[in-house]
């Protein structure tokens, strides 16, 4: 599901006044708030300090891979590849947009936010052996932006320039403006060496390990088939705070399948050691099993306190067929999500209906007095129902009859100047034919989407559906050569300069930008800069609520579904920390418990 370029090291978080790091150099950075932790602090309270280590651990690699290089935009890369590389600053998951030192031991931001200045460790090395130096990361920031994924020079346009005044600190100069997401944006910039690629060609594609410092290296390489990890034992890092129960298995094996289908078998016939599942009718149908009955396999959901991503069909504005307003809400009308619910996902989800779902930054109701001071000035250039109805997807009584919403659409449509000739929906002006296609990357949302694609047959539109691979879909989403996908839209707890990316007029016709919609929009743009110069934490939700609404009621998207919830089964091999962090459960703090792994009988060669 969902995104199209892996941009590695890049978050979202943003909208606040700095609450650390302001006066003098700091051991951390959080937006908003003081610090949880304080300087001298022995590990994070998610993570077992005394887990041990060692053992096999076998992962599943959706799709398959022909590069190593994920940095930039050719091939298809290894997303794993991340973990050979140590960022200056390490976010943590028990704190909303903070961060604490990795290869930088502190960092510093002056009350004006001119620039930012990191401290690096002395003791950081690669793998190699030679020390992480401010020419490294100077080095990795500016080519970053020349040769890397074009996101890069969008993401990073805010700094000017890098100074090295010595070999352990690095000063990012940033242009004047509101820049307060930029520190915690650069302390995750992951640092590259410098001495490696002097005479390897950063821009292209390559199969040969590369050089980290991070706790893994890569051991073994199955190009497209397996992907072989192997913790580094005199890492440099092992001891540090943010990484103490961190970390823990020797080997970590990641083995690449094309069909979830197939992976999901591999898993309950123990070839595969954790399972993530997407898919509420497989998590209610697909594990009745023995192993399950037994306890050898433990099923488990475990919540969370993200913010909800917004998943859905996307029109592609581009397309000319897509550029009124009402054919995009009449299309709305046309998706049975309480019908799907029942029969494809056995009412495991809720209804999606904001950008910022399960969260404090989603709008709800009408505008507050607070929001309505952002978006009165725009009135005339947002639609008008902004200001009068809350946004409330249309809903059905789940009975597959969605007669009276398929009526409504219909009026849209012939508003729109659309009416049926030869019991197909023509364009009264042009002849043209309404008809499209739904790309997806997966065959699991086929059965959602073919609900969609029957609704619009009654209202004589002529939609298909195209599944491709992996490969075929970056290809063709990054060069926005589609009419509708269903995509994801994932947002942090304090969203900020990636607003633009996603939105913004200047990322549209840019090639691998996630501004899939192809939006290009002047209100919009301005909502999101003031977004993302929030001053504080109440103005950073009443704006965020103010653009959510903006969005939503342009019906850029066909809200779909999110769950409250990861759901996860795995081998009961493992110790798990008592403390789950909000932002979710991860298997990088889990360890393998010797007498669970002893006591556990199952066909698994390792």
């Amino acid at each position: 599901m969902g995104a199209v370029v892996v941009v590695v090291g890049m978050v979202g978080m943003a909208g606040g006044a700095a609450a650390s790091g302001t006066n003098g150099p700091s051991h951390g950075f959080a937006l908003n708030h003081a610090l949880k932790y304080p300087a001298d602090f022995k590990h994070l309270d998610y993570a077992n300090p005394d887990a041990p280590k060692g053992g096999l651990v076998i992962q599943e690699g959706a799709g398959t891979f022909d590069s190593l290089n994920p940095f930039i935009i050719k091939g298809n890369a290894a997303f794993q590849t991340a973990a050979i590389y140590d960022t200056l600053m390490k976010q943590v998951g028990d704190e909303d947009s903070a961060v604490y030192g990795l290869v930088a031991e502190t960092i510093e931001v002056p009350a004006d936010e001119s620039w930012v200045e990191f401290k690096l460790r002395p003791e950081a090395r690669f793998h190699d052996g030679q020390p992480i130096t401010a020419e490294d990361v100077a080095w990795t920031f500016n080519t970053l932006r020349e040769k890397g994924s074009p996101s890069y020079q969008y993401y990073y346009a805010a700094v000017e320039k890098v100074e090295t005044p010595d070999d352990r600190t690095v000063r990012f100069i940033l242009y004047p403006g509101e820049n307060k997401e930029m520190p915690l944006i650069l302390s995750e910039l992951m640092v590259l060496p410098k001495h490696y690629y002097a005479d390897r060609a950063f821009d292209q594609t390559t199969l040969d390990p590369p050089l980290g410092s991070g706790p893994y290296r890569i051991s073994k390489v199955d190009p497209g088939r397996s992907l072989t990890l192997e913790r580094v034992e005199d890492y440099w890092g092992r001891d540090l705070p943010v990484n103490r129960g961190f970390d823990n298995f020797q080997t970590i094996r990641y083995d690449f399948y094309r069909d979830r289908t197939i992976s999901r078998e591999a898993f309950k016939a123990g070839a595969i050691d954790i399972w993530r599942e997407n898919s509420a009718k497989e998590w209610a149908t697909a594990f009745d099993i023995p192993a399950v009955k037994s306890g050898d396999i433990v099923k488990k959901d475990f919540p969370n306190e993200r913010v909800a991503p917004m998943q859905g069909f996307a029109f592609n504005l581009r397309k000319p067929l897509f550029q009124d307003i009402r054919v995009r809400e009449a299309l709305t009308y046309a998706w049975d999500f309480e019908w799907v619910n029942k029969t494809i996902m056995y009412g495991a989800y809720k209804r999606t209906d904001s950008y910022f779902d399960n969260h404090e930054l989603g709008s709800t109701g009408l505008p507050s007095e607070a929001e309505l001071e952002i978006l009165d000035p725009y009135r005339g250039q947002i639609p008008d129902r902004v200001f009068t109805e809350e946004f409330v997807p249309p809903k059905t009584d789940g009975s597959g009859n969605n007669r009276d919403n398929l009526k409504k659409a219909a009026m849209l449509l012939k508003d729109a100047g659309w009416s049926i000739k030869n019991r197909v929906l023509t364009n009264n002006d042009t002849g043209e034919v309404f008809a499209f296609e739904i790309l997806l990357r997966s065959p699991q949302l086929e059965p959602h989407s073919q609900a969609l694609v029957r609704s619009l047959e009654r209202l004589g539109i002529k939609a298909t559906i195209r599944v491709v691979d992996d490969a075929q879909y970056r290809r063709l989403t990054e060069t926005f050569d589609f009419d509708m996908m269903v995509t994801v839209f994932g947002q942090s707890v304090s969203p900020g300069n990636e607003q633009r990316e996603y939105w913004g007029s200047a990322s549209a016709a840019r090639e691998g930008s996630r501004n899939l919609m192809g939006i290009t929009d002047p209100a919009i743009d301005e909502l999101v800069e003031l977004l993302i110069a929030a001053p504080d934490r109440e103005s950073l939700i009443t704006r965020t609520r103010a653009l959510d609404r903006v969005l939503l009621w342009n019906f850029f998207m066909i809200p779909m579904f999110h769950g409250e919830a990861d759901r996860l089964a795995y081998w009961n091999r493992f110790g798990l920390p008592d403390i789950i962090p909000k932002r979710g459960v991860t298997s990088d703090t889990w360890w393998i418990d010797p007498e669970k792994d002893a006591a556990l009988t199952r066909g698994k060669g390792n």
